[in-house]
């Protein structure tokens, strides 16, 4: 099982926006250093507690920085952008990355996101597999394009000038396009199924419970097969909050503290999804689907969604989650806000020399 590293982030919002950012910045390059196989980071345009407003800009900070990791969008919000925007700059990134990206894509979950840009009353999961679609035929296709659908129009038929160049959008690196990566909340989800069908991947949410991931590498099989694509569960990622220290005390002091960054990460994304998908998005913090709402709060989700502890019981309580969900291929390392920054870059380090070594000695892998 690999590790790799996927942030949203999520910052307490009186904290000074130049220090969160250069502090998102080094959690990478730290990931980098230390062989984790891949990063996603997230973006949100409203939102000063996830204040990367721009995945891409991010990333392309990361490029002179970083040297073996893969870096992927976590993820572009589609229905956000012009499917041009989309085709023209991934391409870019993918050529100063030297094919290093990895496409990560979404119809956006931030409420205030999907108001701005005008897509509150719209079908945004609909809208986005339009922008997609012409993202997809735009690199497989010729200009002009002449691409219409319901939400986006894409030509240039009028001023195509192919003798200099003029009207052609770029084609990325990796051909026929980087790999395509989708986000899993929902249990059971037919979106799964129906992305796997593309050949796409995906990874599911960290404060999603375990009972409702293990739904979700099944409908990821499921789609494979229906494909006709090899049934492969190593090409599916979990994201999980963790913490590790040497002392399992000042793990578990660090991250079940419902004052600290991962009791503030629950808080924020709790309220969140209550406001925005009510008793519905409530459930995907359920220990078991029939628990009450009343039982379900941070400190619930501080003691049964978090992996907490020193070496050896951080790898008890991976290989237990990994019992629930399956046989999942790569474990993403969820980065919080770094309130201690030692605590937080040595729970990184005794991931990558530490826990996961023991966690495959144990899988046999």
């Amino acid at each position: 099982m690999k590790l790799g590293f996927f942030t949203q982030p999520v910052h307490p919002i009186d904290r000074d926006y130049r220090e969160v950012l250069k502090e998102d910045q080094d959690a990478v390059i730290l990931a980098d250093e230390l062989g984790y196989c891949e990063a996603f980071v997230g973006e949100h345009m409203t939102d000063l507690a996830e204040p990367i407003t721009s995945c891409m800009i991010f990333l392309a900070t990361l490029i002179e920085k970083t040297k073996q990791i893969k870096l992927g969008t976590g993820v572009i919000n589609m229905p956000s952008y012009h499917p041009v925007h989309v085709a023209a700059q991934v391409a870019m990134m993918d050529h100063l990355l030297d094919g290093r990206l990895i496409m990560g894509i979404g119809p956006g979950g931030l409420p205030s996101d999907i108001e701005v840009f005008g897509n509150l009353d719209l079908d945004k999961n609909e809208k986005m597999v339009e922008a997609i679609d012409q993202v997809l035929a735009i690199w497989s296709g010729e200009a002009p394009y002449n691409l219409e659908g319901k939400h986006y129009k894409t030509s240039t038929e009028r001023t195509l000038f192919p003798e200099i160049g003029q009207g052609i959008v770029k084609q990325p690196l990796q051909q026929p396009h980087p790999p395509i990566v989708f986000t899993a909340l929902a249990p059971y989800s037919k979106g799964i199924t129906a992305a796997a069908e593309r050949g796409w991947t995906g990874v599911s949410s960290n404060y999603v419970q375990d009972h409702w991931v293990a739904t979700h590498l099944p409908k990821f099989l499921e789609g494979q097969r229906n494909a006709g694509l090899p049934e492969d569960p190593s090409l599916w990622r979990i994201a999980k909050s963790i913490m590790v220290c040497d002392d399992g005390d000042d793990a578990a002091a660090y991250a079940r503290s419902e004052d600290g960054p991962y009791g503030f990460y629950y808080s924020n994304l709790m309220k969140k999804v209550a406001r925005g998908r009510g008793a519905q998005g409530l459930a995907l913090f359920k220990s078991h689907p029939d628990q009450p709402d009343e039982e379900v709060s941070v400190r619930h989700s501080l003691d049964t969604q978090v992996i907490a502890g020193d070496v050896d019981s951080v790898v008890e309580q991976i290989l237990a989650h990994r019992e629930i969900v399956g046989p999942y291929g790569t474990l993403m390392y969820t980065g919080h806000d770094w309130a201690d920054i030692p605590l937080a870059r040595r729970s990184m380090e005794l991931m990558a020399t530490e826990v996961m070594p023991k966690v495959n000695a144990a899988l046999g892998e």
